[in-house]
């Protein structure tokens, strides 16, 4: 159970648990991540995405800042990050 003064939300800015993300950062090159929850700290305001994948048949869940988080192909399009310009719901 997390601490009151977190709050995990399991969708943001257009993603569900489960949807594909790229991750900017040397840490995530070559690994794949699937959207797990968003999380605020409402004591500081401080936020991170949390993500579950890694490399080839891993399983790991990691936590990255929200402008490290991009729409699946958005680092090479130069895409702006999540935290930047949200998905719409298509319906």
């Amino acid at each position: 159970m997390l601490p009151d003064h977190l709050v995990r939300t399991r969708s943001w800015n257009g993603l569900r648990p489960g949807d594909a993300v790229e991750i900017a950062g040397p840490a995530a090159r070559g690994a794949t991540w699937r959207f797990q929850a968003h999380v605020r700290n409402t004591k500081n305001g401080a936020e991170s995405v949390e993500v579950v994948g890694g490399g080839p048949g891993e399983h790991h869940v990691r936590s990255f800042r929200p402008d490290q988080v991009f729409p699946l192909g958005g680092l090479r399009r130069g895409a702006p990050s999540l935290a930047d310009a949200p998905q719409l719901p298509l319906a």
